[in-house]
């Protein structure tokens, strides 16, 4: 009972921070950002309403390019604005940029575009279209009283330098029981809530992000977690727990990259030569990228 009532406060409370503007500052950031109320009654304050809808319910409101069950605000806390958890405002302000990942410089739509490719294993909505012109719209106002910057210290995610010991699955595993399952599930598939919508998304499975996706790197996911997880208590979690945590999450399978070119050995020489991605390792009995996971 103890348990069923921690729960329920605890997603209680999530869906409350999901579906609210606070008002004042991002935490952790040094521009004032606009509240809720004062978006414009216009015709450009409808299609920032309807980027932060999007936003919010991606799979409600931008459903024909979604394949998984994470909305944007599962990965950006507080609406896009949170400092420390890749905040929509300031990924505004550093577009057009060079990346690496494609070898070429990027608009801020096409960094949108990849977000549904990857993190929300669908498809990139066409450049122009309204569910993109409205997200760009929602980060635009939500930028207004900021400075452009290359060197933002809010944007993207705080770097963890590597723990000492190197990440350990078994380790992880009972940092994610102790800290983790309680709202991701002992089998990581997320939670509902009552009217069925997703409240805690799924960390794993055919239902997550796909191995394309940034989170799909250790490096990136230990850092996320420990800035940022468990939710409201970011910081708790020691560097090494942040490591094997992330180790235990990324040790599972997920669905494939959407680059993948028939074969897990040529996919991984491609696209994840890289000591932060266990794609194509064998872990905890698996050859990570081969089980099929489907695409939905």
């Amino acid at each position: 009972m103890k348990y069923l009532m921690t729960l329920a406060l605890l997603m209680t409370s999530l869906t409350t921070l999901g579906n609210s503007l606070p008002d004042g500052p991002p935490e952790g950031g040094a521009s004032i950002l606009p509240a809720d109320h004062d978006i414009p009654k216009d015709e450009f304050g409808k299609m920032v309403r309807q980027g932060q809808l999007i936003f919010s319910n991606t799979g409600q409101f931008a459903g024909a390019y979604v394949g998984n069950d994470l909305s944007c605000r599962n990965c950006h806390l507080d609406q896009g604005r949170k400092a420390g958890s890749a905040p929509l405002w300031a990924a505004f302000l550093s577009y057009p940029a060079y990346r690496a990942k494609n070898h070429r410089v990027n608009t801020f739509a096409e960094r949108l575009q990849e977000c549904f490719v990857y993190s929300m294993n669908g498809k990139a909505p066409p450049l122009g279209d309204p569910i993109l012109v409205a997200l760009e719209s929602y980060a635009y106002w939500m930028e207004k009283n900021a400075k452009i910057n290359p060197l933002l210290q809010e944007r993207g995610i705080p770097q963890l330098q590597k723990p000492g010991t190197p990440p350990s699955y078994e380790r992880g595993k009972t940092v994610y029981a102790n800290n983790c399952a309680l709202c991701h599930g002992t089998s990581g598939q997320g939670r509902r809530a009552n009217d069925g919508h997703m409240v805690f998304p799924p960390l794993w499975g055919d239902r997550s992000f796909n191995w394309g996706a940034g989170m799909a790197h250790l490096n990136k996911a230990a850092a996320y977690i420990k800035t940022n997880m468990p939710l409201s208590l970011g910081g708790s979690l020691s560097d090494q727990d942040a490591w094997d945590v992330a180790y235990f999450m990324d040790g599972h399978n997920r669905p494939q990259d959407p680059r993948y070119t028939g074969s897990v050995d040529e996919t991984r020489a491609l696209f994840h030569r890289t000591q932060n991605s266990l794609y194509g390792h064998l872990v905890a009995g698996h050859v990570l990228g081969n089980d099929p996971v489907s695409k939905n």
